[in-house]
């Protein structure tokens, strides 16, 4: 049985990718550190999933504790490592660019050097669109994405270089994943969506940064994690960008989960913040080139799906911290 670590494994992408890994028979050890940049009551009940899993190993810890993590490398010699741990948001890292780069940047660093240590010959990064700002799109991956205006686009353009390095000096295979706004049941309560869903049925305001015409790539979690798993097959070092290939504007988003939820929004406008992008659009194509993989569901259904999950789960979600 194939084994692969993966960090980050109650959070919404990684917990995901542990249950499809798990699903195809790989044993997973996952690690995550349950911090409580969000409400941690949406990590234990991924986590608690997982946990049913007779394949399942959690540690709890930081990729920050290089020692720590070289026990964990020691016993159970993984095949693999998806990074799926960060501090995530653009405009938090504003106010605590430090954490950003010692998790992102220097967790990055210490299970690139372990894995150089125990010969794991497959390191797979995930990384972000925001490392885009500035291009025309639709955003290539072989843009020089030189100029990070925020300081966690940086500690994930650094997390990429070192990566680079590793595979070029010790021959580890990397993948680095460029996703583009992931939504979905169970998500990131600091993302749009979950934040707009959650309001509409707590029948508060949305707050809306800007005039609602700036668009994004939303990408389905279940496409998303089902690409990460896919993209354990590559070998030598390859950058692929993860997005739905068809950007939405904000007010649409909104207009949808209107009808979904059944709700009329009170909307709040407020500054649009210079740290974020105006639009995004993932060029996808590599990502067909080299694994088949391909965005399976629209924004319609995708929105749906995640606003049944609200209502399934309603009972426990609607006292999730905002």
């Amino acid at each position: 049985m194939t084994t692969v670590l993966v960090t980050g494994v109650a959070g919404f992408i990684a917990s995901r990718v542990a249950d499809i890994l798990l699903s195809q028979g790989y044993r997973v050890i996952g690690i995550d550190n349950l911090n409580d940049y969000y409400d941690r009551e949406l990590k234990l009940r991924r986590l608690s999933i997982l946990q049913e899993s007779p394949g399942f190993t959690f540690y709890r810890l930081d990729i920050e504790n290089y020692d720590v993590l070289d026990l964990v490398f020691k016993l159970h010699q993984p095949t693999a490592v998806i990074n799926l741990a960060a501090r995530a948001g653009v405009r938090y890292s504003l106010e605590n660019p430090f954490v950003y780069i010692s998790t992102n940047t220097m967790g990055t660093l210490n299970l690139l050097q372990l894995c150089r240590v125990y010969s794991v010959a497959k390191f797979l990064l995930a990384s972000t669109s925001s490392l885009y700002a500035g291009h025309e799109l639709p955003f290539q991956e072989t843009l020089p994405v030189n100029r990070p205006v925020s300081p966690y686009a940086a500690s994930k353009k650094g997390a990429e270089a070192i990566a680079y390095s590793y595979h070029y000096l010790y021959g580890i295979d990397v993948t680095v994943l460029r996703y583009f706004t992931v939504y979905g049941p169970a998500g990131r309560p600091d993302m749009s969506i979950f934040l707009f869903i959650h309001r509409l049925m707590n029948n508060s305001p949305l707050i809306v940064f800007g005039d609602g015409t700036q668009s994004r790539d939303f990408t389905y979690i279940d496409d998303i994690a089902r690409g990460t798993v896919m993209a354990l097959s590559l070998q030598g070092y390859e950058v692929v960008n993860l997005g739905g290939n068809h950007p939405v504007h904000l007010h649409k988003i909104i207009e949808l989960l209107e009808e979904y939820t059944g709700k009329n929004a009170e909307i709040f406008m407020k500054e649009f913040h210079k740290a974020d992008l105006k639009e995004t659009h993932a060029d996808i194509r590599t990502a067909g080139r080299l694994m088949g993989w391909h965005p399976e569901t629209g924004i319609e259904e995708g929105l749906k799906r995640t606003v049944h999950w609200f209502n399934e789960n309603w009972s426990w979600v609607k006292n999730i911290k905002i």
